[in-house]
């Protein structure tokens, strides 16, 4: 079974915001870490070359591939962030409702300018799906 791509490495997390070279972004990605940190209670890391990742949980699947996947975390992409809520997003639609400006993928939320949403309901949304991955991977 092939090996998982994105994992943790010791590369430093301030010098990958400090190489975003878009001010606005690099600010978003400071709020957006001061968020996850909070709901975490973990240090952000990276994992692999792009990813700003927070605690971690350990998964399998019933096909047995397995391995380990931030809590959440957020990636500053060309298009838009990346924000990694790992639920998904069916059990926040109330949340999701209020949040603002945004579009999802399975269990990404991509936001171009945090201007575009309201940061309570944000966190709000980060720290409940954070509480449901510990408690379900427990």
């Amino acid at each position: 079974m092939a090996e998982p791509k994105t994992k943790p490495t010791k590369a430093s997390v301030k010098t990958f915001l400090d190489s975003v070279s878009d001010e606005a972004k690099r600010e978003d990605c400071l709020t957006v870490m001061k968020i996850m940190k909070r709901a975490t209670k973990a240090e952000p890391k990276m994992w692999g070359t792009s990813i700003v990742g927070f605690g971690s949980y350990h998964y399998k699947y019933a096909s047995g591939r397995e391995g380990d996947w931030p809590l959440t975390g957020f990636s500053p992409r060309k298009q838009a962030m990346t924000l990694y809520i790992m639920p998904g997003f069916e059990r926040y639609e109330s949340l999701m409702q209020k949040l603002g400006k945004y579009t999802t993928g399975k269990s990404c939320l991509y936001v171009k300018k945090l201007a575009d949403v309201d940061l309570g309901v944000l966190e709000e949304l980060v720290q409940q799906s954070v509480k449901h991955i510990a408690q379900a991977y427990a």
